[in-house]
């Protein structure tokens, strides 16, 4: 994601964060913005192998993407939220393709979950326990910046990264890069 685009996405979030009370909720650093194609929980070192070798021929039979951030939402709703995104789409529908594919690869490793439509996103922070009393006020915010874009890219690359949890949020390191085809 360009850096242009981590500005504006990281202005509007600094807006929602002025409406949450201190500790409400772990916001995600700018530089961490992403786009997760699919999420795998606890993988041993021994496997990365495994996932080169399945997420390769995927990728590479992929084309870029034109991608646009537009619009917040929340996990699982906005009635019970943990997690407050904006919008990650492209108008072909293939970032939902390449998701689809790539979890197939990845079965051998990531049992079936049951399914859930996926929803390209990009998170901005997730609502800790019993701190729900923000809801209402980011809520509005929220609404009154449901149809703001946040900018395009073309997305030339889908990346393994390995996440740690830390005390001061998740730290995001690249393990191995994949080119799309042109």
């Amino acid at each position: 994601m360009p850096s242009a685009v981590r500005e504006v996405i990281g202005r509007a979030q600094g807006r929602l964060r002025r409406l949450s009370p201190p500790g409400a909720v772990r916001w995600s650093q700018p530089a961490q913005f992403h786009v997760t194609l699919v999420f795998l929980g606890d993988v041993p070192a021994a496997q990365v192998a495994g996932l080169e070798e399945s997420l390769a021929p995927v990728v590479a039979a992929s084309t870029s993407l034109w991608l646009r951030a537009h619009g917040l939402g929340f996990f699982p709703n906005s009635r019970q939220p943990r997690v407050i995104w904006a919008g990650a789409r492209d108008r072909l529908g293939q970032l939902s393709d390449l998701h689809e594919r790539l979890t197939q690869a990845l079965r051998w490793l990531a049992p079936a979950a049951p399914a859930e439509k996926f929803t390209g996103h990009i998170t901005l922070g997730r609502f800790k326990p019993g701190h729900h009393a923000a809801i209402p006020r980011l809520l509005e915010l929220a609404g009154a910046m449901g149809d703001m874009p946040f900018g395009e890219w073309r997305a030339e690359t889908v990346e393994l990264v390995r996440s740690e949890l830390t005390s001061t949020g998740a730290e995001h390191t690249v393990l191995l890069q994949f080119p799309l085809a042109g």
